[in-house]
């Protein structure tokens, strides 16, 4: 269901879906979803009731919920009090609260930094 003014669709707390999930805007996933999510240019997430056994890609990710796969984020992954995280995560920017459990590696790439190298040069 999405909305008309926000341009964002949601995933209700019954509902399960296996396989491949990939959207053009934000989301927000409070059932059980298997598989891969692809949301390359918008904001994932992860809801208090969500169980996640999924890899996520996404602009920002917000986990409040259970998430067991990697994670990456071109911008932000914030894991919010009480969520769970098992895998890897991929980020420019990372934040984490008090009580919120991560096992797994984590990576902040400074992507951005290395692409534009600027050439100082004279001729």
């Amino acid at each position: 269901m999405a909305a008309e003014n926000g341009g964002s669709a949601r995933i209700g707390k019954t509902v399960v879906i296996r396989g491949e999930v990939k959207g053009g805007e934000d989301l927000t996933i409070d059932g059980r979803v298997e598989g891969t999510i692809q949301l390359m240019d918008n904001r994932l997430t992860i809801g208090p009731n969500a169980d996640v056994a999924a890899d996520l890609s996404a602009k920002d990710i917000l986990v409040m919920g259970k998430v067991k796969g990697n994670v990456s984020a071109t911008g932000r992954v914030e894991l919010r009090a009480g969520c769970l995280l098992e895998g890897d995560v991929k980020a420019m920017r990372l934040a984490i609260e008090d009580n919120a459990i991560l096992r797994g590696k984590v990576d902040l790439t400074q992507g951005a930094a290395k692409a534009e190298v600027p050439n100082t040069s004279a001729s």
